[in-house]
């Protein structure tokens, strides 16, 4: 398997390097879509390993780093932030409530919206969890300042095509 992988890294390597030479507008190698997508699953596979321990999938970790950060958050707030529609992030809840690290609870004063809340097993698994950023950091082997580099730029890339989209809208 490391064979492997540092065969993708060569080949990344090279490709980094072609970019700059390449003139064709459709070349693989210059295309965002194809870097983000590699990307996207060469890290969420660092972060599939890690996060196995805890019993969580990547897509739960950030329901729960979202309730980490505000506890209870209305389904609709975690939805905007997360940027999932209802359909994705029901299914979410509904397991982790399975697992007794939620619950969600109906508002009092309206019906319609429901409040998720952490229950003390998912307040204990915030500990285990501090030891995924820096476990991640140190699987990719990147400094922390390119790493912070890359969050900020594609949190433009991410803004930007929010406003395209909005504005097709």
């Amino acid at each position: 398997m490391a064979a492997e992988v540092m065969a993708v890294v060569a080949d990344q390597e090279a490709v980094a390097g072609s970019i700059a030479a390449a003139d064709d507008p459709l070349s693989l190698e210059r295309q965002v879509c194809f870097a983000l997508a590699v990307a996207n699953r060469s890290v969420l596979r660092i972060y599939r390993r890690l996060l196995d321990p805890l019993g969580l999938t990547h897509p739960q970790y950030l329901v729960m780093l979202a309730l980490w950060e505000t506890d209870p958050r209305a389904v609709k707030d975690i939805g905007t932030a997360l940027q999932l529609d209802s359909a994705t992030l029901s299914p979410l809840l509904k397991r982790l409530e399975s697992s007794g690290l939620i619950v969600r609870r109906r508002r009092g004063d309206d019906e319609r919206n429901v409040d998720v809340a952490l229950t003390d097993d998912g307040r204990h698994l915030r500990e285990q969890a501090l030891a995924i950023p820096p476990a991640v950091v140190a699987e990719l082997g990147v400094d922390l300042s390119e790493l912070e580099e890359l969050h900020s730029v594609l949190t433009r890339v991410n803004a930007a095509a929010l406003r395209a989209e909005a504005a097709r809208d």
